[in-house]
């Protein structure tokens, strides 16, 4: 039980996905603006990457290595995230279609988030069990809604600062999104692994 603890914290804080291996970072800074956005990214991330996690590993240990096409690897994931996506993305249309809307182009660039793929490889790399992988999963999906709850709630005040005119936009939010990343590396003695 402590192992699982440590994986889901270390996903969580010391290795986050986006603030400390800077992975999803077109998603983090797109959607980041309005909190209840992030919170719905949030979600359909956290979703996508656990269950990307369970059937990569599934279809890894079950197809590729027993038959020897490991080869296939990077494209098998993609499919299974494309396919994950796309349900995340029916569901959310029939189910909340504000969020949808809100959500717009960011929904269907999961497909191609670094950090859904980068998680299926990494749970290969560290040769992760299909419960590892789940709590690996969960765990990075967790991190990456936090990163992205805070920037948001960030982003928010932000709009009622004084900020220079020539760091309004962009430049303030590369500039928080560097301080949040910094601010992670104080994680980094956290776990040990």
């Amino acid at each position: 039980m402590g192992e699982f603890f440590i994986i889901l914290i270390s996903a969580v804080l010391v290795n986050n996905f986006v603030l400390a291996r800077f992975l999803g970072i077109c998603p983090f800074l797109g959607v980041s603006k309005k909190t209840d956005t992030a919170l719905g990214m949030g979600m359909a991330v956290i979703f996508v990457m656990t269950l990307a996690s369970i059937f990569t590993n599934l279809i890894h240990n079950l197809v590729l290595i027993p038959y020897h096409l490991e080869f296939l690897q990077i494209v098998t994931f993609i499919l299974v995230i494309a396919s994950l996506v796309q349900l995340v993305e029916t569901v959310l249309r029939k189910l909340s279609p504000a969020l949808y809307h809100a959500l717009g182009i960011y929904l269907p660039l999961i497909t191609t988030n670094c950090a859904i793929l980068g998680l299926a490889l990494l749970n290969v790399i560290k040769q992760y069990d299909l419960t590892r992988c789940i709590v690996f999963g969960l765990g990075a999906g967790l991190g990456f809604t936090l990163a992205l709850l805070i920037m948001s709630g960030i982003r928010e005040r932000l709009q009622f600062a004084d900020v220079p005119k020539p760091l309004r936009g962009v430049p303030i939010t590369l500039i928080v999104a560097g301080l949040l990343s910094m601010a992670f590396m104080g994680f980094s003695g956290l776990v040990k692994m």
